[in-house]
């Protein structure tokens, strides 16, 4: 409890200093953070994570998307550390700059081009700034900028520093110059095993400078042990000169590409030949191309920055082209060991399905591609179609650790990845999509779930023994969320298999119309048969009228909520429950109670400096982008009355909060629609 509390009174304070400021949608700005209270942001491209630091020229870690090994708790496959190609040092008149010795320390967050910035002085000597970006039209590239300007005369010293992080081994350290006529190149370069040996993990840098051919700084290399190098310059100014430098480099496995050590050299030289002009350019039109699709609320300038957040957080953490699916937290650090669980299909997905639809489908391109892992472990269980795991990494594979139950039980996975694949093409249209991929999807779930029920009469082909989407009930037998999810399985497969003109298989509607959703007494759904009042973990049986739409009518939406609603602890649940309440409230045209619990869904969860959302109250292991998920779909399909139909997308009539003038969704699905609520 003390711990919530003092998390609590670090947002208030927090709070209470920006609410007194101008708040810019774009730009998080942050004055003399407090490194014992720091919580960094993440500059990512939906392939590398960069985390920021409070100290100067330090990046806390870098995480790559898709690099797992198994290592370290669970026994079960992890994200892996990588190299920290931007770990730099810079020194004025042989001093180290750090924490200890600068003042004026301010760092910012532009969410529109995803660059992190930071300036402080020196002393009386100079002041620098430095910006970073993981470079979104490269997907395994990244660039700093530093700039410093001299105050008085001064000698200043930038080094940058590899590093292998301690998992790591066979450490092999390089340093070339690549000497052209019109070019000096010199590459720092390391690689290293992962920790089963399994994979080669790379990472290449280089300065880039602004002089001529000829006349740029002499670089060095300095080796210090087997695990750290480094290549430095130096260079002399006079008082009231300034000098600029980049430093651009990759992060690349041999999970993406066979030959990684000479890639991330050859993609090295690549970005010091594009130059850091171009390299910025092409970034930021990748990014504007991105925030076409935004959302714009008229009345509320903090819920505007948090949402630009939110969306700036979920098109980091995906990327177009892909077959890869976010964590719960996505690039931000190692957290839920980088693993895919719901939090993608039914959180993250939907969001990013109104606003860019080729990120969702990249998500669903993960699933496809594992969907011969997912129908053997089906066979493996004894049931036919297929199962996707709770928790799953590089292979598809079940890679939940073995004390969690979530792993052999929690089987409402599988609808959530069927029920996924039929929205892509609700929003998409593309029929040879569903028929190339989506289909078989939803064929091998449905399948499942006609096997998976025991078929005990009219009305009562159960599903017994699983983890329910409210997690604290374990091994209970007819799971609200999980009958009805099965449910909504069997009929999109049936929808798509008459659309495609395919055989369609009787048994699954028969399922479908067989499955149970248990009611107490007075009408109220009962969250499993052994349901008796309980608190709940997460939203469950209210996830049936959004986004299932099992329940429809009004009073039986409200009866359910107002029972579920004071079920949920203040504290130690993830944030999405809230989001729902706010969706629901906004759709029964209570806008007063559904702007309580938007508020209540993720302020208490801000931590400093940057409002990153944890998890729960009181929370520490930011970013959740499943929050952040549950939270966009509150404002997209909750005030601004956007919903998903086999159609298309459409909108019906909704309610904003009190004091909110207009939501605006702009850029939605692949025709670029605009929805717009307004006050009367």
């Amino acid at each position: 409890m003390k711990r919530i509390i003092c998390g609590f009174l670090l947002w208030f304070n927090y709070s209470t200093h920006v609410s007194s400021q101008a708040i810019d949608p774009w730009h998080l700005k942050v004055s003399s953070p407090d490194p014992s209270h720091y919580y960094g942001i993440t500059s990512a491209n939906g392939m590398i994570g960069i985390v920021s630091s409070p100290e100067p020229f330090k990046v806390k870690e870098v995480v790559l998307a898709g690099a797992y090994d198994l290592y370290g708790r669970g026994r079960v496959s992890n994200f892996i550390r990588s190299f920290n190609l931007l770990n730099m040092y810079l020194e004025i008149d042989g001093q180290r700059l750090d924490a200890g010795n600068i003042r004026n320390m301010n760092q910012s967050m532009d969410l529109r081009h995803a660059l992190f910035s930071a300036s402080f002085d020196y002393m009386d000597k100079a002041r620098i700034t430095y910006s970073y970006a993981a470079l979104r039209h490269l997907p395994y590239c990244v660039m700093m900028e530093v700039s410093v300007t001299a105050l008085r005369a001064v000698k200043l010293t930038a080094a940058s520093v590899m590093e292998a992080p301690d998992a790591l081994r066979e450490v092999e350290n390089y340093y070339q110059e690549i000497d052209r006529p019109h070019v000096t190149i010199g590459l720092l370069t390391s690689k290293a095993k992962s920790p089963t040996g399994k994979m080669d993990l790379c990472a290449s840098n280089t300065f880039l400078f602004e002089e001529g051919h000829g006349k740029e700084p002499r670089t060095i290399h300095e080796m210090w042990d087997n695990n750290m190098h480094l290549m430095k310059f130096s260079k002399e100014l006079a008082a009231g000169g300034s000098y600029r430098f980049a430093l651009a480099g990759a992060s690349i496995t041999s999970a993406h590409h066979d030959d990684a050590l000479n890639e991330a050299e050859r993609l090295a030289i690549y970005a010091r030949l594009e130059g850091k002009e171009r390299l910025l350019k092409f970034h930021k039109e990748a990014w504007d191309r991105l925030w076409q699709s935004r959302i714009l609320v008229e009345g509320d300038d903090q819920a505007q920055q948090d949402l630009n957040s939110m969306l700036y957080h979920l098109y980091a953490f995906t990327r177009e082209g892909t077959s890869l699916s976010p964590s719960p937290m996505g690039l931000s650090g190692l957290g839920y060991n980088g693993h895919v669980f719901w939090d993608t299909e039914l959180w993250m997905f939907p969001a990013l399905l109104v606003m860019q639809p080729a990120l969702a489908e990249s998500m669903l391109e993960y699933r496809f591609e594992r969907l011969g892992a997912a129908k053997r472990n089906a066979f493996g269980k004894g049931f036919r179609g297929a199962m996707y795991p709770w928790e799953s990494a590089s292979t598809g594979v079940e890679e939940t650790p073995v004390w969690a139950l979530s792993g052999p039980f929690e089987h409402h996975i599988t609808a959530c990845v069927g029920i996924a694949a039929w929205n892509y093409y609700c929003v998409s249209q593309d029929k040879q999509w569903l028929r190339e991929k989506g289909y078989p999807i939803l064929k091998e779930t449905a399948d499942f779930w006609a096997s998976r029920v025991e078929r005990n009469g009219p009305g009562q082909y159960d599903i017994k023994n699983v983890v329910a989407a409210d997690e604290w009930a374990e091994n209970v037998d007819n799971n609200a969320f999980t009958n009805a999810a099965a449910k909504a399985n069997l009929q999109f497969a049936t929808q798509a298999a008459r659309l495609l003109g395919l055989d369609i298989n009787p048994d699954w509607m028969h399922v479908a119309s067989n499955i149970p959703i248990l009611k107490f007494p007075d009408g109220v759904t009962r969250e499993h048969a052994s349901y008796q009042g309980e608190g709940i973990k997460q939203a469950d049986v209210n996830l049936l009228a959004y986004p299932l739409k099992e329940i429809t009518d009004p009073a039986a939406i409200l009866m359910d909520l107002e029972y579920y609603k004071v079920r949920v602890p203040d504290a130690g649940t993830p944030a999405m429950t809230q989001a729902v309440f706010t969706t629901l409230y906004s759709r029964l045209g209570r806008g007063e109670e559904a702007h309580k619990w938007f508020v209540e869904s993720y302020q208490p969860n801000l931590l400093p400096p940057f409002r990153v959302i944890a998890e729960t109250k009181g929370g520490t292991n930011p970013y959740f982008a499943t929050g952040a998920g549950g939270i966009l779909q509150s404002v997209l399909m909750g005030f601004a009355g956007i919903e998903i139909t086999e159609l298309g997308l459409n909108q019906i009539k909704t309610t904003l909060p009190p004091h909110w003038k207009s939501v605006r969704v702009l850029g939605a699905g692949p025709k670029r629609l605009e929805f717009i609520n307004r006050k009367p």
